[in-house]
């Protein structure tokens, strides 16, 4: 039977939850505030770039966010080169955020796809100051391996376009990924409903990051308990063991013994 004792663990921090979520996109704080309550999550993502953190005078997301209670992991949304990333994640550390960074380079505006060949240069340098780098990347098992030898905490391979809701488009990707890695391996874009959550899971997936598919939901506090309750139901049923697909029908119950 599996054990109870089922942390999530990333650069030596244990996590509950396997569960992160975003803080944009609600329509005010409170739905914000009472998603995340319900969702479970304890890894909490902040656009650096979307936050006030010259001017603590004026209402921030970050006022509204227990940081006692949740783990922030800003992250350099919006950065187009490794140059802007860095820049990013150095004014969080100096503002007091965190060093415990999500990583995005992205490589244009339509599609929002990683720029791997940025996303390298500015998690090399990142991690020579200290920082606990968490890439946002392509599902490419090859850059994931890179990403994981220069000393990544955790690699976040896509499961389709940020915001799209396609949910995992390349199980066979992610599941090289999951035989490659050692560090864990979170499914980060893509997510539209609680099935897509329960998939990467079920595929071995560490964790599931997700934004856009909890706060643009019709009801995003309900959405965000299914997740909740998507993600604990995927990763269980991965440790349980899924029986084997078969082509034909196997008798649920024997067939010998039977009354004539």
């Amino acid at each position: 039977m599996p054990s109870t004792n089922d942390k999530l663990v990333i650069a030596g921090r244990e996590f509950d939850s396997r569960l992160m979520v975003g803080t944009g996109k609600y329509a005010d704080f409170q739905q914000m505030v009472r998603a995340i309550e319900v969702s479970g999550a304890q890894i909490i993502t902040v656009a650096v770039r979307r936050v006030n953190i010259s001017d603590r005078s004026k209402e921030s997301l970050l006022d509204h966010i227990d940081q006692k209670k949740y783990t922030l992991l800003p992250n350099t949304a919006g950065c187009y080169t490794a140059d802007d990333a860095i820049r990013t994640c150095r004014l969080a550390r100096e503002a007091g955020l965190s060093d415990f960074v999500k990583l995005e380079v992205l490589g244009d505006e339509k599609t929002l796809f990683p720029n791997n060949e940025e996303l390298l240069k500015a998690a090399k340098v990142l991690i020579a100051e200290g920082f606990t780098v968490l890439p946002y990347t392509s599902d490419d098992p090859i850059i994931c391996k890179r990403l994981e030898d220069m000393g990544c905490a955790a690699v976040m391979p896509l499961g389709a376009p940020i915001g799209s809701g396609l949910g995992i488009r390349n199980p066979y990707n992610i599941q090289i990924i999951l035989e490659t890695i050692k560090v864990p391996v979170i499914v980060d874009a893509g997510v539209g409903t609680a099935s897509d959550a329960a998939i990467a899971m079920e595929l071995g997936c560490d964790g599931v990051l997700m934004n856009t598919a909890i706060a643009g939901a019709q009801d995003p506090v309900a959405m965000a308990e299914a997740m909740n309750l998507a993600v604990r139901a995927g990763r269980l049923a991965y440790r349980a063991g899924r029986i084997p697909r078969k082509l034909y029908a196997s008798a649920s119950s024997p067939l010998a013994g039977l009354i004539a």
